[in-house]
């Protein structure tokens, strides 16, 4: 097997774990969670919000541990918290332990993707490399679609589904210390990067978007059961049709190689607006509803490729830490946007919100990429 196989495989697995199920699955079973242990929404933002700030110092130390101890072991390490998390967020009496296991699971999303870019960089061929990352980048679809499903399945019983979930991140840590490189991205490289044009730029824009994801990531569930009465099987044909839109994220690298950074950033900005809108609006009929779920998924998972793609041309000498930074600033961006959303639906209720949240995706248009970052000054 090809090493870009290889590694695409495994990586692409791991994001699914980590990001499909760890990370993004709380906000499909939320309804259910909350109903359980009385969270509201304001807690349910709160603690969504401490997920997202979890993986903020999560994928900081994993960029740092990557260019020390190599790919290969943090993604293992990675595979591991996901598990404890899960393990934590099935077990989970309290909000207070609820809240604690879903930190521990939504930082393993951090930890897991600097490895997979050093991994990548390390040992495959460079003109492929645009299109495995953006590949891995896709496992995020493939989770969320697979969510659905097994909500679907089980009738929206959260802990077993998330018990099921921790089984399977130990599967992927085997996989990983078998498949993946030691090697470190970036060695010799050290302390904070230069903060150049192309960075500062790519730092507003990831935090704009990933403030405004948090409309749908975090309280879509709520939001089709609040407008449209729809329970776990409702929600869960939400989340899979995310996921589903979401896989067209592999193409990411194709479509930036050949259109160019900008007009595929601004494409999915609008895209994102379009169907935060659709879902959350509480006006559209269920089949669009579903439609701009698929579009959801198809523009966030676009669009991570998109900053991974651009964090990585910006410091190409080191590609862990070039990752970090546009995914580090796209969490910063939802442990804001979380609690905001929380909050202003609360109180102005949920339409006015998702208009809000809306304006924000395209607000992250306004700033573009460079010309370093552009192939032909790669």
């Amino acid at each position: 097997m090809s090493p870009a196989l290889r590694i695409g495989a495994t990586g692409f697995g791991l994001i699914a774990v980590c990001y499909g199920f760890a990370r993004f699955a709380f906000g499909l079973f939320l309804p259910q969670i909350d109903g359980d242990l009385s969270l509201g929404p304001s807690l349910s933002g709160i603690i969504s919000g401490g997920a997202f700030a979890g993986y903020c110092i999560a994928i900081i130390a994993s960029a740092v541990l990557t260019e020390r101890i190599g790919a290969r072991a943090v993604a293992v390490g990675a595979a591991m918290v996901a598990a404890v998390g899960m393990a934590g967020i099935a077990l989970a009496p309290t909000p207070m332990i609820l809240a604690i296991a879903v930190v521990v699971a939504g930082s393993s999303t951090g930890l897991a993707s600097p490895p997979m870019a050093a991994a990548v960089a390390a040992a495959v061929q460079k003109s492929r490399q645009d299109l495995t990352n953006t590949v891995i980048n896709a496992g995020t679809s493939a989770g969320v679609a697979l969510s659905g499903p097994i909500a679907l399945a089980i009738a929206g019983q959260w802990r077993l589904a998330f018990g099921a979930f921790a089984a399977l991140a130990v599967v992927l840590a085997v996989a990983a210390a078998v498949s993946l490189p030691a090697s470190r991205g970036g060695e010799g490289a050290g302390g904070l990067p230069s903060m150049k044009g192309p960075v500062v730029r790519l730092i507003c824009a990831s935090f704009l978007m990933g403030a405004a994801s948090t409309a749908l990531w975090s309280f879509g569930g709520q939001l089709v059961s609040q407008h449209l009465g729809w329970g776990p099987t409702g929600a869960g044909i939400l989340w899979t049709c995310i996921g589903a839109g979401g896989i067209a994220g592999a193409w990411a690298g194709t479509l930036i190689d050949r259109f160019g950074l900008n007009p595929v950033h601004w494409a999915f900005l609008g895209l994102m607006a379009a169907s935060i809108l659709a879902v959350g609006s509480g006006i559209a009929p269920p089949a669009f509803v579903l439609i701009g779920g698929a579009f959801f998924g198809a523009a966030y998972v676009m669009l991570t490729g998109v900053y991974l793609v651009w964090g990585i041309r910006a410091l190409p000498e080191r590609p862990a830490t070039g990752l970090m930074i546009g995914f580090l600033t796209i969490a910063v961006g939802q442990t804001a946007g979380a609690p905001l959303f929380g909050v202003l639906m609360a109180g102005a209720g949920a339409g006015t919100s998702v208009v809000w949240f809306a304006i924000l995706a395209l607000a992250a248009g306004v700033f573009r990429t460079g010309r370093a970052t552009e192939p032909a000054a790669a």
